[in-house]
């Protein structure tokens, strides 16, 4: 059985906006991110492990607000307090979580295809996204995550790079036609690639 993704039906591929006698490496990419594994990990109030000696694929859980700890596969995003999600491409992600977080510990939850993930980038992403978003974007760098909203959809912000902008936009799939509507809106008038 393959899986639906939630943008199937509404994302398109090709030039829109304003794009005329533009360089397309100018433009605005905007895409589905339909590859990577989302899965969610509380720490238990009532939990005695010492959180810096906890690591999934290599990397040690964030105890700082706002900061993604990453490596060419798997993204850690600092959540809330005790709350991450780990963005992966490895299909065993769930498998080496589950060996570093014990059960009575943690909650381990595939939120996979609960979401919905927007990858926007370009040198007028910022833009885009102050459109829409309160996040103050220019004090938000490479490695920084946070919830926020997005004309009123509550998102989850990643930024993957400074150069060129990227960033990864995840909302709840039911919310996911709409935000990537709000979003190909706001790009219009820099122009933008459907890749």
């Amino acid at each position: 059985m393959t899986a639906i993704s939630p943008l199937q039906s509404i994302h398109k591929k090709g030039l829109f906006g304003d794009h005329h006698k533009k360089n397309e490496k100018d433009l605005l990419n905007i895409t589905e991110v339909t590859n990577l594994i989302i899965v969610q990990i509380v720490c238990y109030k009532k939990s005695k492990i010492n959180l810096e000696s906890v690591s999934v694929d290599g990397l040690k859980l964030s105890l700082q607000s706002s900061k993604v700890i990453s490596n060419k596969d798997t993204r850690i995003l600092w959540n809330s307090p005790n709350i991450w999600l780990v963005l992966s491409q490895k299909e065993n992600i769930v498998k080496i979580i589950k060996e570093s977080c014990d059960n009575e510990s943690f909650a381990i939850t595939d939120i996979s295809h609960s979401r919905a993930i927007i990858k926007i980038t370009g040198s007028q992403t910022t833009e885009v996204l102050k459109k829409g978003c309160p996040i103050n974007f220019n004090e938000f760098k490479k490695n920084n995550c946070a919830g926020s909203v997005f004309h009123g959809i509550n998102i989850v912000v990643d930024c993957i790079d400074d150069e060129p902008q990227a960033f990864n936009l995840l909302a709840l799939r039911s919310f996911g036609e709409s935000l990537y509507y709000h979003i190909t809106d706001a790009s219009l008038e820099f122009g933008y690639v459907g890749v």
